[in-house]
């Protein structure tokens, strides 16, 4: 490649060499650095052979290699590899070049590389992209932020390696537009892996429900799950786990019989529950699904207390209802929850443009997570048209769609989290939603008892309900506090 390349690419694992071929595959020069020259041969030589890709061996070629403003994009671990590169970079660009962290980062690390980068002259990008590897390569679902006058320079690469999704106009619209300052695109793109955790863990919930109680076998199961992706369940999560448990191993046995029940995470589940608790917003279901994947690595104390408690406890009952209508509330089961993962993701999101003061467009954060991304499924049009009804919508479930989608489900819902109690099957993901839903919508809460305790034993005060929103009161419950009262803190 004789001419300047439009974009560097640092980082040649699975993201990086498959985002490098898309980027070429639309017309784009790219050049590559990777820390490990081994891994840059064995790239060029192989997959990038022939192609409009060139290695640079070091930092310093790779400027050298890049058109003026230089665009380069990290695809590397989170954490201190991020700051290493940047501080690397630093010595070899030029003020106005831009530095694109495409990897996922915490989003609060990247609001401070934000403004380091722009206080050496510098613009800085911290972009999610969603769609693992074959989103990467055939097109992702991208949520830039940062330094706004960056988006104009980077727009025309973003936009064309994305994935496509129908516009309702009869066209299509890429899956990528700007999110907003400093760390908002990171941070939305840490809700969405928090929604993609609830949604993997109700659909496991429900797989277990249909192996464990009802018997069914696994080719049964992949059946209903196959016949659910055809109805309002649509969405990329239930076509995967349609085809992995149809995937036979070399024996003709289901594979997924054969895997170990101990699942992984890599950090952006647990930082939307901790970033939920700072702002005060209940995230229960994802909070559950997040501590689920925990319960899961305990494989040898579950194997142990199984044991024990078999031993003290009556043998769980078997099922007795009706398995098609069950199945059926099974499904309105994982719709509603389903709803719920969405509805406390947006709240996540409300409440974080709060404190952050970024201008979200909600409605347009829907739309590009319709295609290429992990999380997406059928009704994310109607999360768009919400947002456009009511940009100030409070919680989806308040929107007419979801309102009437839940209601109509409820009592299978019900139906589902109480069989599986009674039959001893966990099923904490669609408890938790449930549990939320029915707190969310229920008029008068315990709080009250709650609030008197904590007034009688610290003084905490409360309000009351025949007096205005404000005014705060204290009791001397036991006759001997005294009249000083605390004040209200939040930690």
């Amino acid at each position: 490649m004789d001419k300047k390349a439009d974009i560097g690419l640092i980082g040649l694992a699975v993201m990086g060499e498959n985002l490098a071929i898309n980027m070429e595959s639309k017309g784009f020069n790219v050049a590559v650095y990777n820390r490990t020259a081994k891994r840059m041969r064995s790239f060029i030589e192989g997959r990038a052979r022939n192609l409009n890709i060139v290695v640079a061996y070091s930092i310093k070629e790779l400027a050298k290699l890049l058109k003026r403003p230089r665009k380069v994009m990290l695809i590397v671990r989170a954490g201190a590899a991020v700051d290493n590169l940047i501080e690397q970079l630093l010595e070899v660009l030029e003020p106005g070049d831009i530095i694109i962290d495409g990897g996922n980062s915490e989003f609060t690390d990247t609001i401070r590389r934000t403004v380091y980068v722009e206080k050496k002259g510098l613009l800085y990008i911290g972009a999610g992209i969603s769609g693992g590897e074959e989103g990467a390569l055939k097109g992702p679902s991208m949520m830039p932020g940062g330094s706004e006058a960056a988006w104009p320079l980077v727009k025309p690469i973003f936009q064309a390696i994305c994935a496509l999704a129908d516009d309702g106009k009869g066209g299509t619209s890429p899956c990528c537009d700007w999110v907003g300052e400093d760390g908002a695109g990171h941070f939305v793109k840490m809700v969405h892996n928090g929604i993609e955790y609830g949604d993997m863990q109700l659909i496991c919930e429900a797989y277990q429900l249909m192996r464990d109680l009802l018997g069914m076998a696994v080719d049964e199961v992949r059946d209903v799950f196959a016949a659910w992706n055809e109805v309002e369940l649509d969405s990329y999560l239930m076509a995967t786990t349609r085809d992995i448990l149809g995937h036979k191993d070399n024996d003709g046995s289901a594979l997924v019989d054969k895997i170990l029940d101990t699942a992984g995470q890599k950090g952006t589940g647990k930082w939307t529950s901790i970033t939920a608790l700072h702002e005060g917003v209940p995230l229960t279901l994802i909070s559950e699904a997040v501590f689920a994947r925990c319960l899961s690595a305990m494989k040898e104390e579950r194997v142990t207390a199984s044991k024990t408690f078999s031993q003290l406890l009556p043998p769980p009952r078997p099922f007795e209802g009706d398995k098609a209508a069950f199945i059926e509330d099974i499904r309105h089961a994982l719709y509603a929850a389903k709803i719920v993962s969405y509805a406390q993701g947006f709240a996540l999101m409300q409440a974080a443009a709060k404190t952050y003061k970024w201008g979200l467009d909600y409605g347009k954060i829907a739309l590009m997570w319709r295609g290429g991304c992990i999380i997406r499924s059928a009704f994310l049009d109607k999360i768009k048209e919400a947002f456009d009804k009511n940009p100030n919508l409070n919680n989806l479930l308040l929107d007419q769609f979801f309102n009437e989608s839940v209601s109509r489900r409820v009592n299978g819902w019900r139906n589902v989290v109480a069989t599986a109690a009674l039959h001893g099957i966990p099923a904490g993901a669609m408890s938790a939603s449930l549990n939320y839903f029915h707190g969310y919508t229920t008029a008068k809460l315990p709080a009250n008892l709650l609030q008197a305790q904590r007034d009688y034993f610290g003084a905490h005060t409360y309000e009351r309900t025949d007096a205005p929103r404000g005014e705060f009161f204290h009791t001397n419950w036991t006759g001997e506090g005294g009249t000083t009262s605390s004040t209200e803190y939040v930690l």
